[in-house]
């Protein structure tokens, strides 16, 4: 795949529903993947596009952790790259880029509860797991993780 051809943006809550509910919520309504504080003016959604197709997503929400004492503080959600584009560094892209954006606004750490398949890729781009596993009825288990900007 030629790079030239990806672009990254800001979206909103609505197009990132076309990644995140046939990756995170298969099978399930659309309405599944709607998360509180979606439409908030605090919260910014990111679309990789691959020829004016949207491929990837990611969110990120003005949350604190309770078990983080840091301030600033961004949550990242429904990070999500369609299946035929997993493995070809596409949620690296998308992460790193939202990574720069948080620090650009003086954000010092993001967090996110991780499914347990994405541990390897969250602990690829600098994210260590805290606390106990937990499971979310329906998705299975999860860990929070956090990465320090």
């Amino acid at each position: 795949m030629n790079q030239t051809d990806f672009h990254i943006k800001q979206i909103t809550a609505q197009e990132s529903y076309l990644v995140r509910q046939p990756v995170l919520r298969p099978g399930l309504p659309i309405t599944s993947c709607v998360f509180d504080g979606d439409d908030l003016s605090t919260t910014i959604h990111l679309g990789l596009y691959n020829n004016n197709n949207i491929i990837g997503v990611c969110s990120f929400f003005k949350n604190d952790h309770a078990e983080l004492s840091r301030s600033k503080q961004y949550q990242l959600r429904g990070m999500a790259v369609l299946e035929n584009f997993q493995g070809k560094g596409i949620g690296y892209q998308i992460l790193s880029f939202g990574e720069r954006l948080m620090k650009e606004k003086n954000i010092k750490t993001i967090w996110c509860n991780a499914r347990e398949i994405a541990l390897p890729f969250y602990r690829k781009c600098g994210y260590q797991s805290f606390g106990e596993a937990f499971n979310i009825p329906n998705i299975g288990p999860h860990y929070s993780m956090f990465k320090t900007l």
